[in-house]
């Protein structure tokens, strides 16, 4: 017995000092980077390990979804349309072989007359193989003379291009490359030892350690933003153009100190922290997800967020840009009596929007939840809501001490009737007043199939506690539903426009089982900590990167021909059976 305690006990200590090796060889690699760079750096990119990287990146989630055979059967031909992709593949291969460490690119001086950076990473592969790779670059760049410059036994490489002259060169282990000869100059000496000035450089700014300090210790990417000079340039701007600066009322690029961002593999899963040094925005008690309670079984989609719209109502009745609908209700307000206060006693800050997919509706159903604080000041904002919208008609009922509101429209492919619920406890509004009720019933019975399910609960314990931001989405929940209603539009549309075929092959679309398989929740919580905001964000992609993809897919969609070709077609589309299957 005590030998396996002993065992035991020797066994915790080595993975301890694992860890703690981990972590302070992950330090030194950051550290080692901005030793080298100027106190005063405006923005630092910084790939501690390139092979290690591609080894975790091979292992994600996401790269062995697309190594699938029905999904690489299924973009076989939208890939052959593709430039060639072999020299890509044989530069990634070079890349490998020069095995570069603690690659980076810095942004020193960024202002209206010139912008200046340095870049650069440690040789840990095959030196051949790195000379040869970057000599490849540098003929692929040059667009003017070559020359060389001594420095301190270095040869720098002078090379013209279009816009600007690029200086580079090695320092042992280290290739250095930059846009100024003297700022190339600098970062040689501190590389070389010569500069023993500690203190400026980025490793001893304050903003910089306050920054990093948030960060994790072991990750794949880091960018890190220290927006001073441009708020600096902003003030004067201001100032040039006579508009004062009032305090409480900075642009949030004067307030902030420093942006620090790092995205980091483990295991299969894609993991995000970013830090924004500003000052607390809202003044509120901190998010505690009580319309939790609203969701369901087959709720996809949850999003809680601090948005204290009544400190932003006077702000958006001046605001030009908004549609007239909204500028005719904030007016109503204003002639009706309704000010930010009255607002901000009605209603917290907690705005929640949640998705629900049942497996028999064509589309998902949205519903919008606010707390209510003083329900007497709430109706009468409902009530003068109403009013403004002369052009509908809203019906009124009222259930269980629920008031309900809903409105007709006209009948389209996707229903939208909006609706209103009313109660001592939350304002929920909607598309459709089924979805409405149903979300009501949830609330009042405290039966959330949402807040029991194991997926969202292991999805919520993969990210610190929220105060400010959380946000969940199922994403193979969501793939599923998407399969089973776009699935037979997609293959009917095809047989429609046949042209389509010469893009992709519709009907090799993959089995949703193949894609769902790899997908896990997306998770995303945000939280004020100390001197700043800070954001968590974990999945098979993360929430960040789900927003960019669905704005680059809505803007292809809205300005791609096929898309219009496949969805303008002549014919109703069909209601798909709850499999799915066409």
């Amino acid at each position: 017995m005590k030998r396996g305690l002993l065992l035991v006990a020797i066994s915790a200590a080595a993975a301890v000092v694992i860890w703690y090796g981990l972590k302070l060889a992950s330090f030194s690699t950051a550290a080692s980077v901005t030793a080298l760079l100027p106190r005063a750096t405006v923005l630092l990119v910084h790939v501690p390990d390139f092979n290690a990287t591609r080894d975790r990146w091979h292992q994600s989630d996401v790269y062995r979804l697309c190594q699938e055979p029905a999904v690489q059967d299924f973009l076989r031909k939208p890939l052959s349309r593709l430039p060639d992709r072999s020299s890509a593949s044989q530069t990634v291969g070079q890349i490998e072989r020069v095995a570069p460490k603690d690659a980076f690119f810095a942004l020193t001086r960024a202002d209206q007359s010139s912008w200046t950076f340095v870049a650069g990473f440690q040789i840990r592969g095959n030196q051949h193989d790195a000379e040869s790779l970057i000599d490849d670059w540098r003929g692929k760049l040059r667009s003017g003379a070559r020359a060389a410059v001594e420095y301190e036994r270095h040869k720098i490489d002078r090379t013209a291009l279009e816009s600007f002259t690029l200086f580079s060169t090695y320092s042992g282990k280290w290739f250095f490359a930059a846009n100024d000869l003297d700022e190339l100059k600098a970062l040689l000496d501190r590389a070389d030892g010569r500069s023993r000035d500690r203190e400026n450089v980025l490793r001893a700014s304050e903003t910089y350690r306050a920054a990093i300090a948030h960060m994790p210790a072991i990750y794949d990417a880091l960018v890190y933003f220290q927006p001073r000079t441009f708020g600096q340039q902003l003030q004067r701007l201001r100032a040039t153009l006579g508009s004062a600066i009032v305090p409480g009322e900075q642009t949030m690029i004067e307030q902030m100190r420093s942006a620090c961002g790092t995205m980091r593999f483990e295991n299969g899963k894609i993991c995000d922290t970013i830090f924004v040094g500003i000052p607390r925005v809202e003044n509120v008690p901190p998010l505690n997800r009580s319309s939790l309670a609203l969701g369901s079984k087959e709720t996809f989609f949850y999003l809680a967020i601090l948005l204290n719209i009544g400190d932003k109502l006077d702000k958006l009745s001046q605001a030009p840009g908004f549609s007239d609908r909204l500028q005719k209700l904030l007016q109503t307000f204003r002639d009706n009596g309704i000010t930010a206060n009255d607002w901000k006693t009605a209603f917290g800050a907690e705005l929640s929007v949640l998705a629900d997919w049942g497996e028999n509706k064509r589309w998902p159903s949205v519903v919008l939840s606010l707390p209510v604080l003083d329900a007497a000041k709430a109706q009468k904002i409902v009530d003068v809501a109403m009013r403004a919208d002369e052009d509908s008609a809203w019906s009124r009922t009222e259930k269980n001490g629920v008031r309900y509101f809903s409105m007709q429209s006209p009948a389209t492919l996707i229903a939208i009737a909006p609706a209103i619920a009313l109660s001592d406890r939350m304002l929920i509004a909607g598309l459709d007043s089924a979805s409405i009720e149903e979300a009501v019933q949830r609330g009042q019975n405290s039966t959330s199939g949402l807040a029991s399910s194991q997926t969202y609960k292991s999805g919520a314990r993969a990210v610190p506690p929220p105060t400010t931001f959380f946000a969940y989405i199922d994403t193979a929940f969501l793939y599923n539903r998407l399969d089973a209603t776009l699935r037979p539009i997609l293959l009917m549309a095809a047989a429609f426009a046949p042209h389509v075929n010469d893009s992709v092959d519709l009907a090799k679309i993959p089995e949703a089982q193949v894609i769902t398989r790899h997908l896990t929740p997306i998770v995303d919580s945000q939280r004020y900590d100390r001197d700043g905001y800070v954001a968590e964000s974990i999945g098979p992609i993360t929430f960040n990167d789900a927003t960019i993809g669905l704005a680059a897919l809505a803007f292809a969609t809205a300005n791609n021909p096929i898309v219009h070709s496949l969805f303008n077609l002549p014919f109703a589309v069909p209601t798909p059976t709850p499999s799915g299957t066409p």
